[in-house]
Formats: C-alpha cells, structure tokens, sequence
C-alpha cells in the first residue's frame, strides 16, 4: 500500500515536470498536480504513522508471564 503510494506520488511529480518543461511557466493544472502530490503525502504520512504505532505496541507490549506453583 505505502509503496503504491510513493509511486503514485512520483509520476505526480514527473507529470508536474512534464507539464513546466511544455509550457516554461506554471500554468493552473499544475496548481492541481500540487494539490494532489499534498494529498498523496498526507496519505503516506498517515500510513506510515499506522506503521509506526503498531510497532511501537509491539515493542513496548510487556510479555505476560504466569507462575505456575
């Protein structure tokens, strides 16, 4: 899923690359590719925030141990 989404990011990239090298200026659609390229980071700083956390349960999860007498 991440990984989907940091390629989803890129091509955004090289397509607002793509779209300055045919105009040589910045042109509306490109404010729509920023706009997207923003979006798709809040989704992968989200994704990897839930990543995170479930690391973070696990390593600081104690072990339950039982004593058996």
């Amino acid at each position: 899923m991440i990984q989907d989404l940091y390629s989803q990011k890129r091509s955004l990239e090289l397509k607002w690359q793509l779209e300055y090298e045919q105009d040589g200026k910045y042109t509306l659609n490109m404010v729509n590719i920023d706009g997207a390229i923003r979006d798709v980071i809040t989704e992968i700083k989200a994704e990897e925030r839930k990543i995170a956390d479930r690391e973070n349960a696990i390593i600081n999860s104690a072990p339950e141990v039982s004593v058996a007498t």
